[in-house]
């Protein structure tokens, strides 16, 4: 008889995480949420007003006006790139949603690329 030990789905707990998290927040027109998306390469970063179901602002990797070696010196590149869109509409204050991710490396860097160049949360 064998048995089957499966291991645990990162993903799966991230998207549990990420769905207690969003029960709790939500943005406006007044302080719309700044999203953090993290694959393996890229990371993504969009400033959405959820009671219209319109995306404001966003930037990614994949955009030519990032720059940086490592992947934590292009994910603060985004943070820099959305602050800068988003105070070309008149957006200061956010609230943060880490998307279920730890505060920590990439999201933390992007957030705090973020803060440094206008955005407040």
């Amino acid at each position: 008889m064998t048995i089957l030990i499966s291991k645990p789905d990162k993903n799966k707990n991230r998207k549990r995480r990420h769905s207690r998290v969003r029960s709790k927040i939500s943005g406006t027109a007044e302080r719309p949420r700044l999203n953090v998306f993290r694959s393996n390469k890229n990371i993504y970063a969009q400033v959405i007003d959820d009671v219209e179901g319109v995306t404001l602002v966003s930037a990614s990797t994949l955009d030519t006006a990032v720059s940086g070696e490592s992947k934590t010196e292009q994910a603060a590149s985004v943070g820099k790139l959305v602050a800068e869109r988003a105070n070309e509409k008149n957006i200061k204050n956010v609230v943060f949603d880490r998307g279920g991710y730890i505060y920590h490396g990439r999201v933390q860097a992007l957030a705090d690329a973020a803060r440094e160049n206008g955005l407040e949360f």
